[in-house]
């Protein structure tokens, strides 16, 4: 077998690193994190190292990548992104590329599906008014309720979204779904009923709990807005752990204000970090965490391990797994 050069982009942990040179005495992996680290503060001294170190690979692993990487590395096969979304990797070059690409889906579906379902139980539990009270020092019954029984809407029945359903339907809650490959309305395994993507409005109306589970694609920008959230029932809680732009931050802003709806529970935000100066830090029916609800203290392990299992596979001559279909985004 001829050498095969594999640069990932992320530091990466001794333990990771060998697990993938381990694989093959064939394999040269190379660390140029720093280097595209550098780039990518807008520090360029070390250009010719990143690109003599681009020219030969044919194999990419990280969450970041350079700017015109398929121009730098003419060899380039294949890149693996640490992450699942994939907004952030898919410019033109790399679509109109012959370079496979594959991502991580798969292994955030439970922290995000744990993190949904911890948001829901805050909410029908009125958490965040107990944490208000507790700093104030006031004793003071806010009668809470219970998810048996209510609906969560699951917008995008992907892998996190179907944790989410799991979890959901052990609490005794009824489950409605979009999935933009469903034609008609159906059911589904934890899923009372499924629509297609274009019945958007039906979900919204009928749920306690609208959940953003789906790619930020040219099709799902800005998919929440006015007509959307005075869709949703006055008492209905969204949900927001995929990315910022799919709501109309603003327009959700003056929703909670307003209250069109209950609350909100978000992760993902339009800017990040969050401006300081965004209303939502200081709306009392908000709940947000800064996009960790994917994270997990062994993140690293698991996306290395997918990783190398794929790597296995391609120096085999087999199919990888989580080929993104580069135009649709996902």
């Amino acid at each position: 077998m001829k050498l095969l050069n594999v640069l990932f982009t992320v530091p990466l942990g001794e333990e990771s690193f060998h697990q993938i040179a381990n694989l093959s005495p064939d394999i040269r992996v190379t660390d140029v994190s720093d280097l595209v680290q550098a780039e990518y503060v807008g520090d360029f001294s070390s250009k010719d190292k990143l690109d003599a170190s681009l020219a030969n690979a044919e194999i990419v692993y990280g969450f970041t990548f350079p700017k015109n990487l398929i121009a730098r590395a003419p060899k380039l096969k294949w890149i693996q992104s640490m992450s699942a979304g994939m907004e952030h990797i898919l410019d033109s070059e790399i679509v109109s590329s012959n370079v496979v690409v594959t991502n991580t889906s798969g292994i955030h579906a439970v922290p995000m599906a744990e993190s949904v379902l911890g948001l829901m139980l805050m909410f029908v539990k009125h958490a965040p008014s107990y944490f208000e009270l507790k700093r104030k020092g006031q004793w003071k019954v806010i009668i809470p309720s219970v998810l048996r029984s209510k609906t969560v809407g699951i917008v995008g029945l992907g892998s996190i979204g179907r944790e989410v359903a799991k979890l959901s339907k052990a609490f005794g809650m009824r489950v409605v779904a979009t999935r933009r490959s469903t034609k008609s309305i159906a059911r589904a395994k934890n899923v009372d009923c499924m629509l297609p993507s274009n019945q958007l409005h039906k979900l919204l109306s009928e749920s306690d709990f609208a959940v953003l589970t789906l790619p930020l694609t040219r099709e799902t920008n800005k998919l929440i807005g006015k007509e959307e959230l005075q869709t949703m029932k006055p008492t209905a809680y969204l949900i927001n752990v995929a990315r910022g732009n799919i709501v109309h931050e603003e327009v959700l802003i003056h929703a909670l204000e307003e209250g069109w709806i209950a609350g909100a529970g978000l992760d993902v935000f339009a800017t990040e970090p969050l401006p300081k100066e965004s209303k939502l830090w200081k709306l009392p029916n908000v709940i947000l965490s800064s996009h960790v609800t994917g994270d997990m203290s062994d993140y690293e392990f698991r996306a290395t391990e997918l990783f190398c299992d794929n790597l296995s596979r391609y120096i085999n001559g087999n199919k990888l797994f989580n080929i993104v279909a580069k135009r649709k985004g996902y």
